[in-house]
């Protein structure tokens, strides 16, 4: 198994813990569209760790609304854990086109402007 040294040498970009209130959207397989309140509760440039009330498959497309800016953004589902808090599932998520901050905030690897 990889060291933590070696996994976060990998990292695009670093995690920030935070709260961000979020809605999450998705569609079953059956085509029932899906969406309820959640939180990310940890990000990056490039994804988040969401909690969420519902399990989408892995790999599937979903849409997180950022609930502060209101910003929709596509998001790929890369992992998921068994609920744990308040029945909430953790979802490791990936955006589809991270152009830009989704998340409004100054990431500790990011260079401000001198």
């Amino acid at each position: 198994m990889a060291s933590a040294r070696a996994m976060l040498e990998r990292r695009r970009s670093s995690r920030v813990p935070i709260r961000i209130p979020v809605t999450v959207y998705c569609t079953k397989t059956d085509g029932e569209a899906l969406d309820a309140p959640g939180e990310a509760v940890c990000v990056s440039r490039y994804g988040a760790l969401v909690r969420a009330p519902f399990l989408p498959p892995l790999g599937s497309q979903i849409e997180i609304l950022h609930s502060v800016s209101h910003e929709l953004r596509a998001f790929r589902v890369i992992s998921a854990r068994d609920p744990k808090e308040k029945g909430l599932f953790e979802l490791g998520v990936e955006i589809f086109y991270p152009t830009r901050n989704f998340w409004g905030i100054q990431f500790p690897d990011e260079h401000r402007p001198a």
